[in-house]
């Protein structure tokens, strides 16, 4: 797996002071999209153990309220299975920190994945340039879902992540 960037201390994707890790990776191709730079595959740097270790230091800090996974889209196939060990690991270590997944696959498309297994929210879907809203709350575009992923597995229908 490669990797753009890795932020510290965001607001803006997901609940509370998070780190966010950007993946590279995109086959949606949308159009409008804030982040194309992303989309390359082969783009960014590989996804090493010192990166891991800088999520791990910022994740290990009592303020940060978890991870968020970005990109790019993390699900993209090439990404899938180091994504969901990364994950995997991470909850295992730190169960106490939110893990939140943005993804342009629509939640049907996911189901059995087992990433869900470790991550709290999904947010779901491509991002429609004509239902863009700067109003929403951690998603660009009005057909997007923030889903609560336990709570959706267990009642076998979407129930959204209250915000």
């Amino acid at each position: 797996m490669r990797y753009h960037n890795i932020t510290k201390d965001d607001m803006l994707n997901g609940d509370g002071l998070r780190v966010v890790l950007w993946v590279a990776g995109c086959s949606h191709g949308c159009p409008g999209c804030h982040n194309p730079v992303t989309w390359d595959i082969n783009g960014g740097v590989l996804f090493d153990e010192e990166a891991k270790k800088e999520l791990t230091d910022q994740l290990e800090k009592e303020y940060i309220s978890g991870i968020t996974y970005s990109g790019g889209d993390p699900l993209h196939l090439a990404n899938r299975a180091e994504i969901t060990a990364l994950a995997k690991e991470l909850r295992e270590r730190f169960p106490q920190k939110s893990q939140w997944l943005y993804t342009g696959y629509c939640w049907e498309e996911i189901q059995g994945e087992e990433i869900l297994s470790y991550v709290d929210v999904v947010v779901d879907g491509r991002f429609e340039e004509t239902l863009k809203d700067t109003q929403l709350h951690w998603k660009g575009s009005s057909n997007q879902k923030v889903i609560d992923v336990k709570r959706s597995l267990e009642a076998c229908k979407i129930v959204l992540h209250d915000s």
